[in-house]
């Protein structure tokens, strides 16, 4: 698996991350390595210990566009070439000893906010152009997350449509109102659909109400769902993407990220960089948090173990999905050793200009919202927490900076987002 998984670009930190601070430290893939912003804005992606004496690079500093040990100043370019020695440099040599140390390097680049990385084999591919990459009528955040289990117990939630009935609805509605709880609507069929880039998910559930506070799918039909597992190892949600990044076997990186649309009485925004921040997966008492729709999937695959125990599974008719991606996956395994690419390689950049997704009314992410809809859709959303702080609505945690660039640029109060008739209006 981590043959093929090496054949991808992986999203592995946010832009504005190494705005801040040139140097991050990160372990991907199972190595430990050391991510740098060059003085030009390009990224160098190394090994984290110093072939010296094995002093940590993290510790190091940029300059131009090499990355220099804090220890005895030996300095590594971006291909990990050991461009200087200063103590060694003295001695003249027509073969200088830096010319015997390398570092292993990886590629590394900036697109759509976040800095992505490549440890395959050459020629890389293309990082997949998507389309909600290519719009610019939205707010977009990227939050990410820390968790202590495995990648793929986490990425196969993306073919598990019932999930979203039990874990987020009834979860929602039993826990407002154990007595009394306003379960959602009952799963009737699901279907799925391969196409070049992943798995289109569908669902078909008995509706109670009208509107309903809990999350539900807008759509039953698979070219316009607006969910799909894409390979190999993201989902898609409309508004959002969200990467299960390997750290090793029993660690995952959750990145998400997220689009809102614009009111369409509001300018475009100008994001650069795109705000970031990291997402807690546990609260000040070290229990898991659970008062949000992503923190109720992230305890969820925590719950699983490390890794997940799949020979005490019973999979029933419920997990087609799960059973279609796990064989898709192995069928990818056979190809990557047979020096075949897996699916979802784009190599063609004609072809890479804007790949369309499935999506339900693509016209308010692309054009804006209009007022009365947005803030309609907005106490809806915000409906599905338990809790009532007014910031992100899908994940705990968000920083309060971020909350008001976003309340600005939506052209919102904080007295609309804690209103008594926002956190009770359940009919817009």
């Amino acid at each position: 698996m981590g043959e093929l998984l090496r054949r991808y670009w992986h999203p592995v930190a946010a832009v504005s991350e190494l705005a801040e601070k040139r140097v991050k430290t990160l372990r991907l893939l199972g190595e430990d390595l050391v991510l740098y912003r060059t003085e030009s804005d390009e990224y160098g992606l190394v090994q984290r210990r110093c072939p010296h004496r094995g002093a940590d690079l993290g510790q190091g500093w940029v300059e131009g566009g090499s990355l220099r040990c804090s220890y005895h100043g030996w300095m590594f370019d971006q291909a990990g070439t050991c461009v200087e020695q200063p103590y060694e440099d003295m001695a003249e040599s027509s073969a200088p000893f830096r010319d015997k140390v390398k570092v292993t390097s990886y590629r590394a680049v900036g697109f759509a906010g976040m800095v992505w990385a490549y440890l395959g084999p050459a020629p890389a591919p293309l990082i997949p152009v998507f389309e909600p990459f290519t719009w610019n009528r939205g707010f977009v955040q990227i939050i990410l997350s820390d968790l202590p289990c495995n990648w793929l117990q986490c990425h196969e939630n993306a073919v598990d449509p019932v999930h979203f009935e039990w874990r987020h609805s009834n979860y929602v509605a039993r826990a407002g109102n154990p007595e009394n709880p306003e379960l959602g609507p009952r799963h009737t069929d699901i279907e799925f659909q391969e196409f070049e880039f992943g798995i289109a998910v569908a669902r078909r559930a008995e509706l109670t109400t009208p509107v309903l506070p809990i999350p539900l799918a807008p759509t039953n039909q698979l070219d316009s769902s607006g969910i799909a597992c894409l390979w190999p190892n993201v989902l898609y949600a409309g508004s959002s993407l969200e990467w299960r990044v390997p750290v090793d076997d029993t660690r995952t990186l959750s990145i998400v990220w997220h689009y809102s649309p614009l009111p369409t009485d509001m300018p475009a925004v100008d994001q650069d960089p795109v705000p970031h921040w990291y997402g807690p997966v546990t609260g000040d008492d070290g229990e898991l948090i659970t008062s949000h729709v992503l923190n109720q999937d992230f305890a969820a695959w925590v719950g699983q173990g490390e890794i997940a125990d799949r020979t005490s599974e019973h999979l029933g008719r419920s997990d087609e999905g799960i059973i279609l991606l796990r064989k898709r996956l192995f069928a990818d395994i056979e190809a990557v050793s047979r020096g075949e690419d897996p699916r979802g390689i784009v190599r063609d950049p004609e072809l890479n200009t804007c790949i369309a997704l499935p999506l339900d009314r693509p016209q308010l992410y692309r054009e804006g919202v209009e007022r009365e809809f947005f803030e309609w859709r907005l106490k809806r959303v915000f409906n599905w927490r338990l809790s009532d702080d007014p910031s992100y609505a899908m994940q705990a945690g968000q920083p309060a900076h971020v909350r008001h660039a976003f309340e600005k640029a939506m052209g919102i109060s904080q007295d609309f987002l804690t209103g008594q008739d926002f956190l009770t209006d359940q009919d817009g």
